[in-house]
Parts: structure tokens; sequence; C-alpha cells
């Protein structure tokens, strides 16, 4: 009795295991997340080694509206806390999060931005760290 519960153990645990692989797969395919696009910069400004804590503080002064899931869509009149700031051939972009209409329905969500759509009004640290990019910073 006990193997024949064994073997029927085994083939529901390898069902199961083919059925989240075919999802988590498949997911990828009809998705835009998941996935690391090129690196708009090799390096870039924080405050401190991770990344995890404000530079700045900017207000949109105008809409900008991303071209892919690395940026973020900025309305007009929103605070932005700008985390990092990219240096050599994608300094013209900043990274950060957008404060909405409390809390609204981009809170939280980290991405980049062109550095002309905001004007700075506070500078949060006196220090900023020079860092390398990674695969991480730009991954959908």
């Amino acid at each position: 009795m006990f193997a024949g519960w064994n073997k029927m153990q085994t083939e529901m645990s390898l069902t199961a295991s083919a059925f989240c692989m075919i999802v988590f797969c498949t997911a990828g395919v009809f998705s835009t997340r998941g996935e690391v696009r090129h690196k708009l910069a090799d390096r870039k400004l924080c405050a401190d080694e991770e990344c995890s804590h404000p530079i700045s503080m900017a207000r949109a002064l105008a809409d900008y509206t991303g071209p892919d899931c690395r940026f973020i869509n900025i309305r007009q009149g929103q605070i932005v806390y700008v985390y990092g700031k990219l240096k050599g051939k994608g300094r013209n972009f900043w990274q950060g999060t957008v404060q909405g209409d409390y809390f609204g329905e981009q809170s939280g969500i980290l991405g980049f931005f062109p550095n002309s759509v905001v004007q700075e009004i506070q500078h949060l640290g006196t220090e900023v760290v020079e860092l390398p990019t990674v695969d991480w910073d730009f991954y959908c």
C-alpha cells in the first residue's frame, strides 16, 4: 500500500513541478517584465553604496511617458525622489520614484526619467558616491 502511495505522491509532485515551470516560463513570453534591458550607462551617482537613500527631491516641470519598463511616467507638478544620477553616456537620465496623489498608482516604482523634465527643489544629502551600474539597475 505504501509503495503505491509513494509512487502517486511522486507523480503528483512531478506534475505540479512541470505545471509551475510552464507557468513561469511562458509568463516571460507574454510579459515585458522579467528581462534585462541594455544599460543606459556604466556609472551612477548615489547617496550611499546601496542607492537606498534619495539624493534629492525634484518637482516635475512637464509630463513624461517612459518608452519601456525601465522608465517611470511622471505628471507635471509631481514630486520625484531622486535615488541615482547616471554618468557618462546616460548622464541625461536620473533614477527615482514618483510621489503621486496620496501615494498614486506609481508610488514606490523605481525607474529612469530625463533630468530635463524635473527641477531639483531640495538636496537631501551632502555627499554622493560614484558606483558602477549593474544589470539589476535596468531590470524590468
